[in-house]
């Protein structure tokens, strides 16, 4: 899920109807209202947003700095004219990237995802990974011999590959994918993978959908690749192991 911040209401249903296209779920904010969210949510909520994209607006430097304290998630700042004073300004702010408008979602998508590649040190997902060993990458595919060369997420809107090959998934499947191989290693509960997919704030979808989108992307990667590269255990969540 990514949060939307600005202003005017244009931009944010704007950008919001370019996340839906993408199949990315979205939810957007006035400032005001950001400010009071982010100052009371929940770690699992937090937790849901992959990255936050805020536009031209007074106190956005504020706001990243209390983005910053509360999450990891990459931080975007939108310019609807270049300044180089200001871009300095949100950079000191702990802003991870500025791009000037206009710009596609897709490369928003795929800024965001090397952002978090960067930060959390997911070198494994690069074209070429530098040799690892599994003190290193802990659970990570590269320790076992298989996955990063076989599998490939790009998170911008394409299809993932595996030996090179596009492997066609349903949007919904392969969202769930890229958000497990975001957490490799890690255990995701069934409620981070619906509020991660779906949004905090959907209405309408029931949680329980995301076992039969888990179930049918597992048989179609265990088919591919000749093993299921999910961790399933009941009550407890997922795990990407490669």
């Amino acid at each position: 899920m990514y949060f939307l911040v600005d202003a005017r209401k244009s931009v944010n249903a704007g950008f919001k109807a370019g996340f839906d296209r993408e199949g990315v779920s979205s939810f957007s904010l006035s400032p005001e209202e950001f400010t009071s969210w982010i100052e009371s949510a929940s770690r699992s909520d937090l937790d849901a947003v992959q990255g936050f994209l805020l536009g031209d607006f007074d106190e956005r430097a504020r706001c990243a700095s209390t983005i910053r304290r509360q999450s990891r998630a990459p931080i975007i700042a939108l310019a609807d004219s270049r300044s180089l004073e200001q871009t300095l300004v949100l950079f000191d702010a702990g802003i991870d990237d500025v791009l000037p408008k206009p710009v596609h979602v897709r490369e928003i998508l795929a800024r965001a995802e090397a952002i978090w590649r960067r930060v959390n040190g997911e070198a494994a997902q690069s074209p070429e990974p530098a040799p690892a060993t599994p003190d290193e990458l802990p659970g990570a595919p590269a320790a076992q011999g298989r996955g990063p060369e076989r599998l490939k997420v790009f998170f911008d809107g394409r299809d993932p590959e595996i030996d090179g090959v596009p492997l066609s998934l349903p949007r919904r499947e392969r969202h769930i994918l890229e958000f497990l191989v975001r957490n490799r290693g890690r255990r995701v509960t069934k409620s981070q993978l619906f509020n991660g997919v779906y949004g905090v704030y959907s209405d309408g979808v029931e949680e329980s959908v995301v076992e039969g989108h888990v179930s049918k992307l597992r048989k179609k990667l265990a088919q591919a690749l000749g093993h299921d590269p999910i961790e399933a255990k009941r009550y407890i969540g997922y795990t990407y192991v490669g």
